[in-house]
């Protein structure tokens, strides 16, 4: 009965709260905040259990993050007026920076995951947490690509999540691997109609 309740009960709620997490952030919508810090904390959890431990690391970043994202979204210009976070897309610079971050990420957790644990998918688990936290900062500054990013990793993530054998979450990351579609698609939108916009 426990064991249930750790597994199932707890997975479900992170579920939950990932979807509402995800929804909102499409909405950009800053509750989407809270919600991604209660997911992440009950993966953490769950991924410290299943001994998905560069995941694990992850989800702690996300909380992190979160905190960081829910401060950033909601900070006051030099008027002491809140103003909306607007949409933006990388440069070169940004690109090169970013990809370059994520590379050396992979090879640092990868070696980690080999040599100080007992991970049985290192590789993969890897790959996808060094994008996630790519993904994760440049949501904090609402950057459209970040939801490229998510679809590539919620793909990914699927075939991991069934290999630990935890497949609500593979409805979750079938679930948001479509709404990351959605919202790049919904961010797309907001961004070009502010090209048009012009600068006083």
């Amino acid at each position: 009965m426990i064991e249930w309740v750790f597994k199932n009960g707890v997975e479900i709620l992170a579920v939950l709260t990932g979807l509402v997490y995800i929804f909102l952030s499409i909405r950009q919508n800053i509750w989407c905040w809270l919600f991604g810090i209660i997911s992440s904390v009950l993966y953490l959890f769950l991924c410290f259990v299943f001994k998905i431990y560069a995941d694990m690391s992850l989800q702690a970043y996300y909380v992190i993050m979160g905190i960081y994202g829910w401060i950033h979204w909601a900070r006051l210009d030099n008027s002491n007026a809140k103003f909306e976070l607007p949409v933006s897309s990388l440069t070169k610079k940004e690109i090169w920076l970013a990809s370059s971050i994520t590379v050396f990420l992979f090879f640092i957790i990868a070696q980690i995951l080999i040599h100080f644990t007992d991970s049985p998918i290192p590789y993969v688990d890897s790959f996808t947490t060094s994008l996630s936290f790519t993904a994760t900062w440049m949501l904090t500054r609402k950057i459209i690509e970040h939801w490229l990013i998510w679809i590539v990793v919620n793909t990914v993530s699927m075939g991991l999540y069934f290999y630990r054998e935890l497949y609500l979450t593979i409805v979750l990351f079938a679930v948001l691997a479509v709404m990351a579609i959605i919202g790049y698609i919904e961010w797309k939108k907001e961004w070009k109609k502010m090209q048009t916009i012009p600068v006083s």
